[in-house]
């Protein structure tokens, strides 16, 4: 039985051991998505000596399920929508527009409060290390690896600590590289595989940004 991580600065501490070959490398950026993504963020791109940011993506939920993924919207104007469940559940144009609406307003207001006015690094020609604390559909990590592909990276590497394992191998087509540390079966939800899977504030991803910025700053690196 492969035990849970203490929590997610465990977790991206294990993620980083598998990213190793990435460190001292002058292009490379990290870019985590927020919340939860962003403290085991943290943790590979101190690992690995490289510049941190986030990436904000919004998942989209069914009207009246919330909980349930019908998609995600990501920075950049990136929507992907799961046609099998729009197609599935009858769902009409109508309702998935009002809910992307209404997403890409926490979405704007998460990219201000993240970056107080910062823009976002520049990704252009570097490799991309994008970091979850975890891949149950994929549907979240697929829009940003989506809007990230857009800006013209090198390379896109998908990276998180735990992730089903059907769901690590669906991104050859938009990933140059799947980085999934534990892949359990039966996987059931990413939250089973953490002993502290409490929700990350908005606080804690300043203050994460801000102390890996001046840690980069201290070193003459780029932030």
């Amino acid at each position: 039985m492969v035990r849970p991580f203490a929590d997610r600065r465990e977790a991206g501490r294990e993620l980083a051991s598998h990213l190793s070959q990435y460190r001292g490398r002058t292009d490379v950026s990290v870019l985590a998505l927020p919340r939860g993504g962003v403290p085991v963020g943290f943790e590979v791109a101190d690992a690995i000596d490289a510049p941190l940011d986030v990436f904000v993506v919004r998942k989209l939920g069914m009207p009246g399920h919330p909980e349930f993924a019908m998609g995600a919207i990501a920075s950049g104007g990136i929507r992907v929508l799961s046609e099998d469940v729009v197609r599935g559940y009858s769902i009409p144009d109508s309702a998935v527009d009002a809910v992307t609406r209404s997403e890409l307003l926490e979405l704007e207001r998460r990219e201000r409060e993240y970056r107080e006015g910062r823009p976002l690094t520049d990704i252009a020609g570097r490799v991309v290390i994008l970091v979850d604390d975890g891949l149950a559909t994929g549907s979240t990590m697929r829009a940003a690896a989506q809007a990230v592909r857009a800006l013209g990276p090198a390379r896109v590497i998908v990276a998180v600590p735990v992730g089903a394992p059907e769901t690590c191998e669906q991104f050859g087509d938009i990933a140059d590289d799947t980085v999934c540390a534990r892949t359990p079966e039966p996987f059931s939800a990413v939250g089973l595989w953490y002993r502290d899977f409490s929700q990350t504030t908005d606080e804690e991803v300043r203050v994460l940004l801000d102390r890996h910025a001046q840690r980069m700053a201290a070193a003459g690196r780029r932030p």
